[in-house]
């Protein structure tokens, strides 16, 4: 099974409506209201009754040549300032209250700055009804006398209506008197609030034409506001309370009180036609314009208003006053209505007053003003938003998603927008120079949605019973009322049986007889009297069991009153009894009572004493975590610089140890090389002074060691005079023998060349490749380098150094000493001549010159003490040659 692309859940589909390929534009109006002061500049002009003009106010230049910019824009039709709430009603909500009698949906909302009329083009002033006073006025002037009795329509809670008979209606309005909790719905006999006593006049009233006669209608109210994008019930019972924190069970308040749960709303419901409506709440079945004033009025004390600095009393929320029609068809006769649920057609009216747009900094809001005037701003740029997609939608032909999720207003009036009925809107603007910029996007807001287009809705289907069945059904009851009280019957309008059974008799034939023989009429005349005899005495035997019936019924009624009377006695001793003890209760309730009000008003004191200690609680926390934050951060600080200065140190200890031990290396070198010139020197004026002795001139004069000492190639070990770079003393091969651990590098590229000196280090670790493992665990480091001499001879390097740690945690070397080892072949004579040649040696006599041959130096060893007295010169001495550590 292939998963559909949308991860949404299947839903019904939507009933099978005709097809509606007509349109209507959205029917946008224009009413400006009189300047508040009569110096005060305007910048809006009337040019006619669909177009205005907009001048741009003098501080403000919109050209970059200085020049004003003046802007017209059109509409359905321009309400001037001199417009009577009248006037504006026959144009702008008439036509939809005429649709809402005729089984049609409309929507009717105002737009515009904070400032500019909304409210009072929607609700009026006493003598000045607005749109919605005068849309109820002419409701009941046109459905009065074909209204149903109360309760005989119920909402069902899902967005629709049932039916009840007579019988049921009369047993809810019973239950619901009784029930206490419930309130009564207000009746026209009770005394109106004066400002909405005189609202409309008489003469102004108006009706709506082509009622249907042979349907009962009843109207229902329901009144609700968003604030904040929530929905509250403006006519719930429940006392309206503010915003309070939540409390957990044992009476503080949780997270210090700093998160707030607003009053419980109200969620909105698709119901089984896909339209949107609110659940749970309360619709109030009215029968009366003096009804629908009263219960509008329940709801508008509960509205969101507020101070701010464009308007005393501004709408913080969107209100809308939702009016419901319930229609449904007489029966056949006439007389009562059919019992039939999906006979019943329900129509609404929505009338919503959206809060203005403003700018937060026009009205210096802060606080709670600021996040309404926040939440006011975007829901109305929800609304911009669905109307730019429905425009594009429609013009281009493109299919976008159309957000009317995004905010409670559009997702409750969608089914509008969708074909569901007329959308209308009037847009206030008041023509005061400092409301220029918000009235030109109003404008731009206002031009847009005039292009947007609704599909026009359908008719609803007529029921097929016969036209005029109340009027027939009227006539048909004063004729034989009429009839009745010619006769002296009853006049109630219920014929007696008796009359029904003489109507019932055979009429009697003609009785001339116009011939002696005439053997016809005489028998015809006497069956038709025996017929009627035998129906009187048919009539007196039910007569005769009918009042024994009667007689019996009677005297069963008497047993039953009689005993009904005992009963009824016995319950009256019942009830006096009860009633002592319901005042005695009474009393105890009223003692109970004046307990619970001292109470709450101990409890009231201790919650003001609670509030404020709590709230210098959350103060002093508050000043407390900044401080604690505070401390913490210089803390933070402190020990940051700490670690910094330790690095900064211990950086320059180690710069100025390598930097001593640099120096010291270098003098020590320095001093080497001074001693080893003084040696060198010393030693040539001894060669001089022994061959200035010698006996034999005959022999050839043996030539210098220096002299005769061919270049050999420069070794890479550091020169004899003074470098940057730290180098260690030479140290004896035998001293190095001591408790360090080496790290023995021989790379597995070498040759062996099998030769005599070759170091041997005890307890190293031999490795080909180096690595940080080998290197934690030793303390110095030796790498054995072999290369080609200029004279052909592999000349073998021992580059000895130190290993420490790092500060990073890893193992570094520093070189310190280079000892240089070659080996040569004797393949040749050797160039330089032997001392002894010429002159036979003794047997015991000691030559100089064996010392001095390379065969004789080989066979001993060779040290070089570093810092003797002799300097770096050869040493002579009689032991065999030792081994490298």
């Amino acid at each position: 099974m292939i998963r559909p692309t949308k991860g949404k859940t299947p839903r019904r589909p939507a009933p099978k409506k005709p097809p509606s390929n007509q349109k209507d534009p959205v029917g946008v109006y224009c009413r400006v209201r009189p300047l508040g002061v009569e110096d005060e500049e305007c910048c809006i002009e009337v040019i006619s009754n669909t177009t205005i003009q907009l001048h741009a106010p003098d501080g403000l230049k919109a050209n970059r040549n200085g020049e004003f910019k003046e802007t017209q824009y059109s509409f359905k039709k321009v309400f001037g300032i001199s417009t009577s709430q009248m006037e504006l009603f026959e144009d702008v909500a008439k036509p939809l209250v005429d649709d809402l009698i005729h089984s049609k949906n409309g929507l009717l909302f105002t737009y515009g700055v904070t400032g500019s009329g909304k409210t009072f083009t929607m609700t009026g002033s006493p003598g000045q009804g607005g749109l919605l006073p005068r849309s109820l006025d002419m409701i009941f002037n046109s459905i009065g006398p074909y209204q149903a009795k109360r309760f005989v329509f119920k909402t069902d809670d899902k967005n629709g209506m049932e039916v009840q008979t007579q019988v049921d209606a009369l047993l809810e309005r019973q239950r619901r008197e009784n029930q206490s909790s419930v309130p009564k719905t207000p009746s026209s006999k009770q005394r109106l609030d004066p400002e909405f006593a005189d609202m409309i006049n008489p003469e102004e009233a108006c009706k709506a034409e082509g009622v249907d006669e042979d349907s009962s209608y009843s109207v229902f109210v329901s009144y609700i506001e968003i604030y904040n994008n929530y929905i509250y019930d403006l006519l719930e019972e429940a006392p309206f309370e503010p915003i309070r924190p939540k409390w957990n069970g044992g009476g503080t308040p949780l997270r210090q009180n700093t998160e707030f749960i607003p009053p419980q709303s109200k969620i909105l419901r698709e119901d089984q036609n896909h339209n949107m409506y609110v659940a749970g709440c309360t619709e109030v079945e009215v029968k009366s314009t003096e009804e629908a004033f009263e219960v509008f009025w329940r709801g508008q004390k509960k509205r969101r208003i507020a101070n701010t600095q464009l308007n005393r009393e501004s709408s913080r929320s969107h209100s809308v006053f939702i009016i419901k029609l319930a229609q449904a068809p007489l029966d056949a006769d006439g007389d009562n209505i059919l019992q039939d649920k999906s006979q019943v057609n329900v129509s609404q009216l929505c009338l919503v007053d959206l809060a203005g747009s403003e700018r937060t900094s026009r009205t210096r809001a802060e606080g709670s003003r600021l996040r309404e005037a926040g939440n006011i701003n975007q829901s109305l740029m929800t609304l911009r938003t669905c109307i730019e997609v429905l425009r594009e939608n429609q013009m281009c032909g493109t299919n976008k998603m159309v957000p009317y999720r995004d905010s409670k207003v559009t997702h409750l009036f969608k089914n509008y927008f969708d074909g569901e009925g007329k959308v209308r809107m009037v847009v206030c603007v008041n023509p005061k120079a400092d409301d220029y910029e918000e009235t030109m996007l109003v404008m731009r807001f206002a031009e847009m949605t005039q292009e947007v287009e609704v599909a026009r809705p359908v008719d609803r289907p007529i029921c097929g019973f016969a036209a005029g069945r109340r009027q027939k059904n009227q006539a048909f009851k004063d004729e034989l009322s009429r009839r009745l009280e010619e006769r002296g019957g009853p006049l109630d309008g219920a014929p007696s049986v008796m009359n029904e059974l003489l109507q019932s008799f055979p009429p009697l034939p003609a009785c001339e007889l116009l011939d002696p023989h005439d053997d016809v009429t005489l028998p015809r005349i006497i069956q038709v009297l025996e017929q009627r005899q035998r129906i009187r005495h048919r009539m007196t035997e039910e007569y005769h069991k009918a009042a024994k019936m009667m007689k019996s019924m009677l005297q069963e009624l008497d047993s039953n009153l009689i005993t009904k009377e005992n009963f009824i006695h016995d319950q009256r001793g019942k009830l006096g009894e009860k009633d002592k003890i319901i005042q005695n209760q009474k009393a105890e309730m009223e003692r109970l009572e004046k307990k619970a009000k001292m109470l709450e008003y101990k409890i009231d004191i201790l919650q003001k004493t609670t509030n404020i200690y709590e709230e210098d609680k959350r103060s002093l926390q508050h000043e407390l975590e900044s401080r604690e934050q505070k401390f913490l951060r210089e803390l933070s600080e402190k020990k940051r610089m700490e670690a910094r200065m330790q690095g900064m140190v211990s950086d320059t200890k180690q710069k100025w140890e390598k930097e001593c031990e640099r120096r010291v290396n270098a003098k020590q070198l320095e001093m080497q090389n001074k001693l080893w010139v003084k040696d060198e020197k010393l030693k040539q004026l001894k060669a001089i002074v022994t061959e200035s002795k010698s006996e034999r001139p005959e022999a050839p004069q043996r030539p210098s060691r220096e002299r005769d000492r061919l270049p050999a190639k420069r070794s890479a070990s550091p020169s004899p005079v003074p470098t940057a770079a730290p180098v260690r003393p030479l140290h004896r091969r035998s001293h190095s023998a001591g408790g360090e651990r080496w790290v023995d590098h021989k790379p597995s590229s070498n040759v062996e060349l099998d030769t005599v000196m070759q170091p041997i280090l005890h307890n190293a670790i031999k490795v080909s490749t180096p690595s940080e493992k080998a290197l934690s665990k030793c303390d110095k480091y030796v790498l054995t380098h072999q290369e080609v001499a200029s004279d052909g001879e592999i000349q073998t390097k021992l580059i000895k150094g130190e290993v420490f740690k790092t500060r990073g945690g890893g193992q570094a070397v520093q070189f310190t000493d280079i000892e240089t080892l070659k080996q040569e072949l004797p393949s040749g004579p050797s160039r330089k001549r032997r001392s002894s040649e010429g002159k036979p040696a003794q047997e015991n006599e000691h030559v100089e010159g064996d010392w001095t041959d390379v065969e004789t130096r080989c066979s001993v060893a060779l040290e070089m003490r570093a810092g003797s007295n002799m300097g770096p010169g050869y040493q002579h001495h009689g032991y065999p040659k030792r081994r490298k550590p």
